[in-house]
Formats: C-alpha cells, structure tokens, sequence
C-alpha cells in the first residue's frame, strides 16, 4: 500500500494522537484534578503542555522548512516528556487506569516524533 501523502499537520498520525489526548484530558481527567487543590494546580500546567504538543506541530508544519519543522517537532517531543513526567506524579490523584492509558499513549507519541525527527535529519 502506497504512503498517504500529508497534505496539512492533521494528516499526520503522531498528529491526531496528540489532539485525541488533548480532548481526553479535558473531558475526563480535568473533572476528577479540579477536585483538589494540587490538582487545579496541576492541570492548568499539564493542558498547557498537552495543547503544546500539538500546537509546536502546528506551527512547524506550517512554516514549511525543514529545519524549522524539525525544531518545532523537538519542542512537541520536549512538551510530550514533560506531559509524561507530570503523569507519573499524577498517581495520588489520578486512577491508576487514567494515567497506564495516558502514559502509553504519550510514550506512542514521543516514539513517532523521534521517528520523524530521525527521518528528517
């Protein structure tokens, strides 16, 4: 099967994964984090980073260069780390559910990005 050709930033899979886990965290772990103090806290920080994730993509693939593509894609991979770290000190607030499924997709993600980034150098 021939590769999709990528026509805009949503058409690329690492892409849709970051933006589906966006939506996750605002539609079911903001609910249980503004229950507590730490959490509010903590939230605001990581839908920060979680819309960083994307937004770096977005910007970089717009730009059109290789080299700045490269970079805003190192930034999305860099916010994707802090994402995954932040997570791991979820675990007093958050299920442990929550945080395997969202653990394992920012460990898909920052996977991609690195394939990406590889690929392009």
């Amino acid at each position: 099967m021939p590769e999709q050709k990528i026509k805009c930033v949503e058409d690329f899979h690492v892409y849709q994964k970051a933006k589906e886990l966006f939506e996750n965290f605002l539609n079911e772990d903001m609910p249980i984090l503004e229950k507590n103090f730490a959490g509010r806290t903590l939230a605001a920080n990581q839908l920060r980073c979680l819309d960083s994730i994307c937004a770096n993509m977005e910007e970089g693939y717009e730009r059109k260069s290789g080299k700045e593509i490269i970079n805003f894609f190192r930034m999305s991979k860099g916010s994707s780390g802090e994402a995954l770290g932040r997570y791991k000190r979820f675990k007093s607030i958050l299920p442990d559910e929550i945080i395997d499924k969202r653990t394992a997709v920012l460990a898909e993600i920052r996977a991609m990005l690195h394939s990406l980034i590889s690929k392009w150098n």
